[in-house]
């Protein structure tokens, strides 16, 4: 590794000295070099760092890793996870803790100021504005006695096709790192959990400890598109009330996290109830539904007789939600892609397109965000309120800007950390026709 001179370009292997200044989406940190953005791994914004160029392809920006810490935040602490630390060469630090680093309650500083800064520029929401709706990221319960560690449910393991050892992928890679252990893990998960063993003919391993189950693995062996038991029915409690799910499906990883959301939208609701602006016979729509998590959250709100739509592709996951949704007489659970679905709805009688147009979404997007598409059919069907659960804070920012300019207002915005030492965190934004 070669030092990098003054007054040249970045190659890939320069190793340059680094002022960190701010925080970037996508768990990076800021920093320039002769007026080059450059995007630094393991740093904090305030240090003076030492670090590798791993990627200098673009003109406008390259990337780093840091190497070696000169002048350190006060927030830095010791990796919780070994095997990620800076102590390991680059290409041997195992990925999934990018934050690891970082003290817990500056995390989410840190993810605050990236949802702030997205939905300021993406969404075009004034900085006086926001501040009345956003307090900060919310933590969730016991992350702070147990220093964020042990939360995960769930947790994908890859295998090496030519040695079979089992263990996470490296950061920016598909290598396969071997670990001790899994620090982000609940203990179900770290008992069952097939670290330093061999697996050959298997490609990946789910480690699945539903809150209300027996803990078990999910194989894919090789050339496979499918894992053993993935369709299996587990059980999955929020507070005192159950969910039935499938093995394989999506479920939140954080234990907190599904009771967490829930709470969040069932208050959202309840909020809409008070001023007025929801109406519960109305045709109210949970798209991206899942098991019908966040439907049972207005339920929970809005009462037996709530009239709700849960729309979902997999068709596991609508059988369950159905199930799942059984106690409520209005509630209708339908296999369809969301986009097709909102087609029909948009070429619905008069009648029809009117309870809509008094109803309330919930919707929870993949990463992608509902995007332009879907935000078009939803602008067209212009219910009363919107409320979106957002995985991705600038595809809600850029979807936040769709809708106010159709419109819509932004009346609140809260974020949660359920996914501490990581750059990822939930949000949900409320957003009510003018």
């Amino acid at each position: 590794m070669a030092t990098s001179p003054q007054n040249t370009a970045l190659t890939i292997g320069d190793v340059v000295e680094l002022q960190i200044t701010g925080i970037a989406h996508g768990g990076v940190s800021v920093a320039r070099h002769e007026g080059r953005v450059v995007f630094v791994a393991d740093a904090i914004p305030g240090e003076t760092v030492r670090a590798l160029v791993t990627d200098a392809k673009k003109k406008s920006f390259a990337r780093a890793t840091t190497i070696e810490v000169l002048e350190a935040s006060e927030h830095r602490r010791d990796h919780i996870w070994a095997e990620a630390s800076i102590e390991r060469a680059p290409e041997d630090r195992v990925g999934g803790a990018e934050f690891g680093h970082i003290a817990l309650a500056h995390q989410r500083s840190l993810k605050g100021d990236v949802l702030v800064d997205a939905m300021q520029r993406f969404g075009g929401i004034e900085a006086d504005a926001l501040a009345t709706k956003f307090s900060g990221v919310e933590a969730a319960p016991g992350d702070d006695e147990l220093n964020g560690l042990g939360y995960r449910s769930r947790v994908r393991l890859h295998v090496d096709e030519t040695t079979g050892q089992v263990g996470p992928y490296a950061v920016r890679s598909r290598r396969v790192v071997d670990v001790e252990n899994l620090p982000l893990a609940n203990t179900q998960v770290g008992q069952v959990a097939p670290l330093g063993e061999i697996m050959n003919g298997v490609d990946t391993v789910d480690v699945v400890a539903p809150s209300a189950d027996d803990p078990r693995m999910l194989l894919r062996m090789e050339g496979e598109k499918t894992r053993a038991g993935e369709k299996d029915i587990v059980r999955e409690l929020v507070g005192d009330r159950e969910f039935i799910v499938r093995a394989g499906g999506f479920w939140q990883v954080h234990r907190e996290a599904p009771e967490m959301l829930f709470n969040a939208v069932r208050d959202a609701i309840s909020t809409l109830i008070v001023d007025g602006s929801f109406t519960s016979g109305a045709a109210n729509l949970d798209l991206y539904g899942g098991s019908g998590l966040l439907a049972a959250a207005m339920g929970e709100a809005a009462g037996r007789t709530l009239k709700v739509t849960t729309v979902e592709f997999d068709e596991g996951a609508t059988d369950d939600a159905a199930e799942n949704l059984a106690e409520y007489v209005g509630a209708l659970a339908v296999t369809a892609r969301v986009d097709r679905y909102l087609s029909e709805l948009l070429a619905a009688a008069p009648s029809v397109r009117e309870r809509l147009k008094r109803g309330t979404i919930v919707l929870d997007p993949p990463r992608s965000g509902a995007g332009g598409g879907v935000i078009a059919q939803l602008v067209k069907l212009a219910p009363a309120n919107l409320v979106y659960v957002a995985c991705d804070p600038v595809a809600l920012a850029r979807d936040t800007k769709s809708l106010i300019e159709a419109g819509y207002e932004l009346t609140s915005l809260r974020a949660f950390d359920i996914f501490p030492h990581t750059h990822h965190f939930e949000s949900i934004a409320v957003f009510q026709r003018a």
